[in-house]
């Protein structure tokens, strides 16, 4: 890329999530923030009006021509994606199941049209969507079939803590027979890459989890970790990757330990997690690998409790806008 580019503002993309959650109250309150970096809410402009008047806030809107868009405080790009049913904040409605999906389509395409820089998104309902009779997983999962990924790793992120993945959303009796040297040297792989050339770290050292408590034991708590773990680690290191472990997950997480890495693998969702939640929830970001495409998300869920009373905190979107700007400018560095 040339100089021009790497100067061009970020460009995001924001989809404004379950309409009846606290994805359109984030949308309005980010609005009313500075902002470095030019951001395209993609949404239903009536949701979004509306819902400012809930709120008590003055929000204007302009439609996203594809020049550089407004950063005034209470002024918003928008790119429309209207809502078939009205919508009742706190009241789920499998009528604009369809038109969530819609949002992330038109922001996934942008981003690989070169229109965004990168997607930013707000929270879905899953259980709506699928209710719909549309099968839906989750975000990660719908972008890597958008964008033709084999398999994305996801990465939570607060301040220089990052954790990622092996294994997601599975049943922990499901944990053990879904991890293999195949899955583990992917999965790493992906890290190391794109923690070079999202994040600009050029010589990432990853801290890997065992699965078993105290990493197994020597065999005598399970031997995942000298049949799979081990000589995954050791081909891996043949090819140049900075790897540590495997190592207690107890342990693993103490400041100590954890200045030795620039992130860690955990090997499933409730190893990892809830020691980055407590140490950022609300502030925190996650963050898909391995796609073609820039995305990063909010830590929470709808909140449907929450939509439209004012109480919705924003922390969490303003770190991931800033996430993703930082991976943007990060990817532009690298590509010169």
């Amino acid at each position: 890329m040339g100089n021009a580019d790497h100067d061009r503002p970020v460009r995001l993309a924001l989809s404004a999530g379950e309409p009846a959650g606290v994805g359109p109250d984030l949308a309005v309150m980010l609005a009313r923030k500075p902002r470095d970096a030019d951001i395209v809410a993609i949404g239903d402009p009536d949701v979004l009006l509306s819902r400012a008047r809930q709120l008590g806030m003055d929000l204007h809107l302009e439609a996203d021509t594809g020049a550089a868009v407004t950063r005034s405080p209470g002024r918003l790009a928008l790119a429309e994606c209207a809502a078939p049913r009205p919508v009742i904040p706190g009241r789920l409605d499998t009528g604009n199941a369809r038109h969530v999906l819609d949002m992330l389509t038109l922001a996934g395409k942008g981003c690989l049209d070169g229109r965004y820089d990168a997607v930013v998104t707000a929270p879905v309902q899953k259980s709506v969507i699928n209710d719909a009779g549309i099968p839906f997983s989750g975000h990660t999962e719908f972008f890597a079939e958008l964008t033709g990924a084999p398999l994305p790793v996801m990465l939570l992120a607060t301040g220089e803590l990052r954790v990622a993945l092996a294994t997601t959303h599975l049943p922990l009796r499901a944990v053990p027979d879904a991890i293999d040297a195949d899955l583990l040297k992917h999965v790493l792989r992906i890290l190391a890459r794109d923690l070079r050339h999202r994040l600009d770290i050029e010589h990432p050292r990853i801290l890997v989890c065992g699965l078993n408590p105290h990493a197994g034991e020597g065999g005598h708590l399970g031997r995942e970790e000298i049949e799979i773990i081990e000589p995954a680690l050791r081909e891996l290191r043949g090819e140049g990757l900075d790897l540590t472990g495997p190592l207690p997950a107890d342990t693993l997480f103490t400041p100590r330990v954890l200045a030795g890495g620039d992130a860690v693998l955990a090997m499933y969702h409730d190893q990892g997690l809830p020691v980055l939640k407590h140490a950022g929830f609300g502030h925190a970001v996650n963050v898909t690998l391995g796609l073609p495409i820039i995305r990063t998300s909010v830590d929470h869920g709808t909140a449907l409790d929450l939509a439209g009373t004012g109480r919705a905190e924003d922390g969490s979107l303003r770190a991931a806008v800033a996430y993703a700007e930082r991976m943007v400018r990060a990817s532009r560095n690298r590509a010169g």
